[in-house]
């Protein structure tokens, strides 16, 4: 298993290395037989007297899967620590899923977590968009075609509040979110062009 370790306004010194590799040695110890890479990057802000928070996140990969997880703390070794603890929780979601979906689960419950028929509005809830002045980072992945099943796995995954993905059904790049009032919705493209409103839309099975 390939362990990459980067690191942006920080020195990834042996220590902090060494200590990464030893969390997230004993944090992915039961699920290292169908992992293949993991992705560490450490983060300090520029202004740290204004901003002392530093970041730890982790992209693992397992089998096509992207898992991911992030934490925060005025203390860097205190983020790895709580990032490695999300990561061992969220492993052990990926496993349960792999075990649930080998059997039909209950459709119901879906319907519970993407609203059928409902129509989105206002996705920025009144909200102006915000964008940053400079591009920070740039993000490279791969999209094989999936279900909308599969994308809400991926969502539930990777400690995001939405995930992009391209529709096994139709070929089209969808994007599958958290809604602010609960449950999840899907994004997709409309062939006239028109924007105005995005269609939440019913999965078929639950995962």
């Amino acid at each position: 298993m390939k362990l990459v370790v980067q690191g942006t306004n920080i020195d990834v010194t042996a220590a902090i290395h060494d200590y990464v590799q030893q969390k997230l040695d004993k944090a992915v110890s039961h699920y290292q037989s169908f992992l293949t890479e993991i992705d560490v990057h450490l983060s300090v802000a520029k202004h740290a007297k204004s901003n002392p928070r530093q970041t730890a996140e982790v992209t693992i990969y397992a089998n096509g899967t992207v898992i991911r997880a992030e934490e925060c703390n005025e203390n860097l070794y205190a983020s790895i620590d709580l990032v490695s603890d999300k990561i061992t929780r969220q492993l052990k979601k990926y496993k349960e899923k792999l075990r649930d979906r080998k059997g039909q689960l209950s459709t119901a419950e879906t319907a519970d977590q993407l609203s059928d028929g409902a129509l989105v509005t206002d996705l920025l809830n009144g909200r102006q968009p915000e964008l940053p002045q400079d591009i920070v980072r740039t993000k490279y992945f791969a999209m094989p075609a999936m279900t909308v099943e599969d994308a809400l796995a991926q969502l539930q995954l990777v400690d995001h509040d939405f995930y992009m993905f391209r529709n096994a059904a139709t070929g089209e790049i969808n994007v599958i979110y958290e809604r602010n009032h609960g449950g999840y919705g899907v994004i997709q493209p409309r062939p006239e062009g028109n924007s105005e409103k995005a269609v939440v839309v019913r999965s078929e099975a639950v995962l």
